[in-house]
């Protein structure tokens, strides 16, 4: 017999999915919820959580790194040099760099 579950519980389910780091699949055999039923919500909820998670954290993020000082007072007419690298995790990483 299936459970219901309401929109608020699925959200905290797909919450709980992601902070685990297990697969979708994974995480529903785990917890007895049926697949299909769980990517349904999951693609259904993300359209609102997506965005309201994306707003809170921009919103008090203390990882702001205000990059603007870099145009400022440029040693050369090229400009300053510097270079950025952005650790995504399991070894992505984003290099930006301008200059030398």
């Amino acid at each position: 017999m299936s459970k219901h579950r309401t929109a608020a519980q699925w959200q905290a389910l797909v919450d709980q999915q992601h902070d685990s780091g297990l697969s979708t699949l994974k995480f529903c055999q785990q917890h007895g919820i049926g697949y299909a039923s769980f990517r349904k919500w999951r693609t259904h909820l993300s359209g609102t959580s997506l965005q309201q998670r994306s707003e809170a954290s921009s919103a008090s993020d203390p990882g702001f790194l205000d990059l603007s000082s870099l145009l400022m007072d440029a040693p050369n007419a090229s400009g300053p040099s510097w270079h950025i690298v952005l650790s995504l995790g399991n070894g992505v990483e984003l290099r930006l760099s301008q200059g030398g």
